[in-house]
C-alpha cells in the first residue's frame, strides 16, 4: 500500500474550521438559551427590546445611508467631514422622516473612538439670524445643543468626546461636550430668510469647521481606530417584519457603553440574545420561539400605535419625545415614537404641534379642505420664528405641488393675506383656492397626510402650555 503523507493544513482550512465551531458554540448557546426560558418570558422580552431597540437600529439606517454607504443618493460625506446642504429639502429627499425645510442643513457624523473632534462656529452675520448644532448620539438622546439659543451668534470653538476619552480642555477650546456613545449625529440648522438669502447661508455654512484634536493642536495623528465592518441596515419597511432587527441592535449597542440604568435590562435581553457582542439568528429559534418574539414585536407596534393615538389627543406631546436621557427619564416608548420625527429638537430648542387630525377627531385628507386660523395676538410665541410643513402619509415625507411649496412660516408673514380683525387664516388643500387666496395656501396631496407646526426658540407661554396651537377645522 501507498503511504500517504498529510501535511499541515492550509490556513484557509483552519480558518473554515474554526468558523464552524464557532457557529457550532453559538448555536449551542442560542439553543441552551431558548431552553432555559420560556415562550412567555420570551415575548415580554422581545417587546420590551423592541421598543428600547427600535431608535437605535433607526438612527443606523440613517448614519449607514449618510456616512457610510458611498452608493446611497443620501450619501452626505464620511465620517468626521461636516457637508452643508445649500439649499432645503424636497421632496427628493426621503432619508428622514418629516424633515424641516425651513433651514438648510449642514450634516456630520462623527466616529469619536480615535480623538476627539474640534468644531469651529463663524459667527453670524445679523443678530436675528437663528442657527442650531444638534448632537445626538445612538440612543438618539438629544445629549448637546450650541448655537443662537445656548452659547449666541458670535461663534467659538468646541471639543466634542467619547465616553472613554480623559484629558485636559485645550486653550482656545470653550467649551467640552462629551457623549456616551462612540458614533453621533450632528445636526446644524442655518435659518433662511427667503430665497434671496440663500448666498448668505452658504458664507456662513463654509465657516463651519471640524478639525480633530490632533490637527487642532498640530500634534502627531495617534494610532486610527479599528477598521468596522458596517453591515447592511434593514429598508424602514423590514425593520417592521424581519428578526434580522436584532442583529442590528446587537450591531449597534457594541458602540454604546452601558448606562448604569439599564445593566438590569441587560440582563433581561440577553436571555433571548440580544445585546452588545451576542449573536441573535433568527435561523437557529425553534418554531415556538419564533412565534413568541414575533409576537413581541406586534405587542411593542400595538404600545406604539396607543402612542401616536395619546399623540394625537394631544395627551403626548413632542416635547415628551426629545431630549437627553436625564429629561426623558428612560421612557423608551417616548423614544421610539420620536423617530416619526427623528433628529427632531428637544422643546426648549423647538416645540412640535403635530396635527394627525381635524377639529373633530376625523384623520385628514386630502379630499377634504381645512383651514387654520391664528386669532389676533395668537401668533406662535417665539424667539426665532415658526412654520407649518405638511407631510404626506404613511411616508412622513414633504408633498409634491404645482407651487413647490411645503410650508408657511413667519418669515413668509409680509406676503401673506390676514384677516379683516388681524388674524391669518391658512387653507390646507388639494385643489387650488385660486389666485386671490393663493398666498395662503398650503397644498395637501390626494390622500392622507399630516402637518408638523414648528416652534424655534418657543417663548416661555409656548413651554408652559398658556398658548396653545390652533385647531385645524374642515370646510364644509
Amino acid at each position: 500500500m501507498q503511504n500517504i503523507r498529510f501535511g499541515r493544513p492550509s490556513f484557509d482550512c483552519v480558518v473554515a474550521f474554526a468558523l464552524v465551531m464557532a457557529a457550532a458554540t453559538i448555536n449551542q448557546a442560542q439553543a441552551k438559551a431558548q431552553t432555559t426560558i420560556t415562550p412567555v418570558e420570551a415575548r415580554a422580552i422581545a417587546k420590551e427590546a423592541y421598543v428600547y431597540g427600535f431608535p437605535l437600529v433607526d438612527n443606523y439606517r440613517v448614519e449607514y445611508a449618510y456616512f457610510v454607504d458611498h452608493d446611497s443618493p443620501e450619501f452626505k460625506a464620511p465620517w468626521n467631514q461636516i457637508t452643508n446642504i445649500p439649499r432645503v429639502f424636497t421632496p427628493a429627499d426621503t432619508a428622514v422622516q418629516t424633515p424641516n425645510s425651513d433651514t438648510p442643513y449642514s450634516w456630520l457624523g462623527l466616529d469619536l473612538r480615535a480623538e476627539p473632534i474640534v468644531l469651529t462656529l463663524p459667527p453670524m452675520d445679523r443678530k436675528d439670524r437663528y442657527f442650531s448644532v444638534q448632537f445626538t448620539d445612538a440612543y438618539t438622546f438629544n445629549f448637546a445643543y450650541l448655537g443662537t439659543r445656548t452659547t449666541g451668534n458670535d461663534g467659538g470653538t468646541f471639543l466634542v468626546v467619547g465616553p472613554s476619552w480623559k484629558g485636559e480642555t485645550p486653550r482656545g477650546v470653550a467649551k467640552v461636550i462629551r457623549s456616551e456613545t462612540e458614533f453621533i449625529v450632528v445636526v446644524y440648522r442655518t435659518q433662511l430668510f427667503n430665497p434671496g438669502d440663500l448666498d448668505n447661508v452658504k458664507k456662513i455654512q463654509a465657516g463651519y469647521k471640524v478639525q480633530t484634536l490632533s490637527a487642532f493642536l498640530n500634534l502627531p495623528t495617534p494610532r486610527p481606530a479599528p477598521a468596522i465592518g458596517f453591515i447592511k441596515p434593514l429598508t424602514v419597511e423590514t425593520q417592521k417584519t424581519s428578526l434580522e432587527f436584532f442583529s442590528i441592535l446587537n450591531f449597534v449597542l457594541q458602540f454604546c457603553p452601558t448606562d448604569p440604568s439599564e445593566s438590569e435590562l441587560m440582563t433581561r435581553f440577553a436571555k433571548i440574545g440580544v445585546g452588545a457582542g451576542k449573536t441573535f439568528d433568527p435561523g437557529t429559534l425553534t418554531p415556538e420561539m419564533t412565534t413568541a418574539i414575533e409576537q413581541g414585536r406586534a405587542d411593542a407596534y400595538a404600545a406604539f400605535a396607543e402612542g401616536v393615538k395619546q399623540m394625537s389627543a394631544g395627551t403626548v406631546t413632542s416635547g415628551d419625545l426629545f431630549g437627553t436621557r436625564e429629561a426623558m427619564k428612560n421612557n423608551y416608548l417616548y423614544r421610539w415614537l420620536g423617530t416619526i420625527g427623528i433628529y427632531g429638537n428637544s422643546k426648549q430648542e423647538a416645540m412640535y404641534p403635530i396635527y394627525y387630525v381635524d377639529s373633530e377627531g376625523h384623520k385628514l385628507s386630502g379630499a377634504n379642505r381645512y383651514t387654520l386660523r391664528f386669532a389676533p395676538g395668537q401668533m406662535p410665541p417665539v424667539n426665532a420664528f415658526w412654520s407649518l410643513t405638511l407631510y404626506g402619509l404613511p411616508e412622513s415625507l414633504l408633498v409634491a405641488n404645482p407651487i413647490n411649496r411645503y410650508l408657511i412660516n413667519s418669515p413668509m408673514l409680509p406676503q401673506l393675506k390676514h384677516d379683516a380683525d388681524g388674524g391669518l387664516t391658512l387653507l390646507i388643500q388639494n385643489d387650488p383656492p385660486g389666485k386671490e387666496k393663493e398666498s395662503n395656501w398650503l397644498p395637501a396631496p390626494k390622500g392622507p397626510f399630516a402637518m408638523y407646526m414648528r416652534l424655534y426658540w418657543p417663548k416661555e407661554e409656548a413651554l408652559d402650555g398658556k398658548w396653545t396651537a390652533p385647531r385645524v377645522r374642515m370646510v364644509e
